[in-house]
């Protein structure tokens, strides 16, 4: 593949796994980043170790909507055009039902829902006429909802419908997926070895999934799902089964 890709909170865990498979497979990265600079140039730095050229940082903060047309201008003019847009940057944290503010509201909402709508917006021309995708990264928690984290279960059901609006929206030139993480990744707030396994009884194949496995889905979608559009393929070991 030989394609320009704009990956969303790609400096670490899976943006960051995504670029290096992408990279691997002969794309140009931009690596977009919020406040993760030292993360974002090392990955930068290392992918054009491999390859001259073939990978760009790009630093914004996607809750400033104003500006998102502007990133999409920079990330075009960095790489001269974007074929594909990888929405992953995502805030997550417990938002108890009570005690939820609306600050948080517009956080979660905002970097879940609302930049990858207007990220999404603003590079449809190049999309369009380089024929190309966008992939959502979602949640397996947006069908069910996860107890206590009930702003970012809403925010990433949101996503999974813009997902599938926008297939139809942008189609037939751009296919629009979703990728859906079941334990991937532990979250960064507290979790015990207790919590850990009760999670993984709950999971077919008895572990967690790496980053790679994310990424490999990713490549997928962009380089062999030629008559895909609208649609989420889950990656959570069997996760899902045992609700």
């Amino acid at each position: 593949m030989q394609k320009k890709v704009l990956i969303t909170g790609a400096a670490k865990r899976i943006g960051a796994a995504c670029a290096r498979r992408l990279h691997s497979e002969g794309c140009h990265i931009i690596v977009h980043y919020r406040a993760s600079e030292r993360e974002a140039l090392e990955l930068r730095d290392e992918l054009n170790l491999l390859r001259p050229d073939s990978a760009s940082a790009l630093q914004a903060d996607l809750l400033d909507t104003e500006h998102l047309e502007g990133v999409a201008d920079a990330a075009q003019k960095i790489a001269g055009g974007v074929d594909v847009l990888i929405n992953n940057a995502s805030a997550f944290y417990p938002t108890p039902f009570g005690q939820a503010s609306e600050a948080q509201w517009d956080e979660l909402l905002g970097s879940n829902l609302k930049a990858p709508f207007f990220l999404a917006q603003a590079l449809r021309e190049s999309l369009k006429a380089r024929r190309g995708c966008i992939v959502n990264i979602v949640d397996i928690y947006a069908e069910r909802g996860l107890p206590g984290f009930p702003v970012y279960s809403i925010a990433k059901a949101g996503l999974v419908a813009m997902t599938r609006v926008l297939a139809k929206e942008m189609g037939p030139e751009v296919r629009v997926n979703g990728v859906a993480p079941g334990a991937i990744i532990w979250p960064e707030h507290d979790l015990s070895e207790q919590g850990k396994a009760e999670i993984l009884q709950r999971v077919a194949l008895k572990r967690s999934g790496e980053p790679e496995d994310i990424a490999k889905a990713v490549a997928f979608l962009i380089r062999d799902a030629d008559y895909m559009t609208g649609q989420i393929l889950t990656i959570d070991g069997g996760r899902t089964l045992f609700y």
